[in-house]
């Protein structure tokens, strides 16, 4: 049954390192914690570790994907747009906090983080808290709506099931197709589409 757990760490885990918006990582233990009976809060602590690791993972290997993929300026934005985050000190760790509480993806934080060559320190104990604290809440309604299966499979094609896909597709739009430059520097909104090499 030892195996079961090693499900939850590695589930979360695949689902967290990748550069693309895929499902919550709760999703994945969620499904685990009910398939197999598990203890919650042991699915909980090895699936916010999975996520963890994940997302450490991606903020390193992200910028060397950025390189080969987009222009320099694209990347040389994206680094600037870093910089001025790591400008608010303990406002961007309450920014990536609530972020990571709210239910939406949080790739394109780490994409943005990763892209701007940010520590991975600087982004992970925030996000830890985060999302230690909305895993916990997901794993347990997850639990509670195992219960009403039919309901579940219904809400997972809901309109805030989609919403919240079509949201990650956009932050990560905004951060590819922005010209940060333009609007921090000189307040102008610049879309730039020119980005891939």
């Amino acid at each position: 049954m030892w195996w079961h757990y090693v499900l939850v760490f590695v589930g979360a885990f695949i689902f967290d390192v990748v550069p693309i918006p895929f499902p919550p990582a709760f999703s994945i233990m969620v499904f685990l914690q009910i398939m197999f009976g598990l203890n919650i809060w042991w699915v909980v602590v090895l699936g916010v570790a999975g996520s963890i690791l994940g997302r450490y993972v991606l903020t390193l290997y992200i910028p060397l994907l950025a390189d080969k993929i987009f222009k320099p300026q694209k990347n040389k934005e994206v680094q600037f747009l870093g910089e001025k985050m790591q400008e608010k000190g303990w406002k961007s760790q309450l920014l990536i906090l609530t972020y990571s509480l709210l239910p939406l993806p949080t790739t394109p934080l780490f994409l943005a983080g990763g892209m701007a060559r940010l520590k991975p320190i600087q982004m992970i104990p925030a996000f830890f808290v985060g999302k230690f604290i909305s895993d916990a809440v997901a794993v347990h309604l997850g639990n509670f709506a195992a219960k009403n299966v039919n309901e579940m499979i219904s809400a997972s094609l809901s309109w805030k099931s989609i919403s919240s896909l079509i949201l990650g597709i956009l932050l990560i739009a905004a951060l590819l197709f922005i010209d940060w430059f333009a609007l921090l520097e000189k307040k102008k909104f610049v879309l730039n589409f020119k980005i891939w090499k």
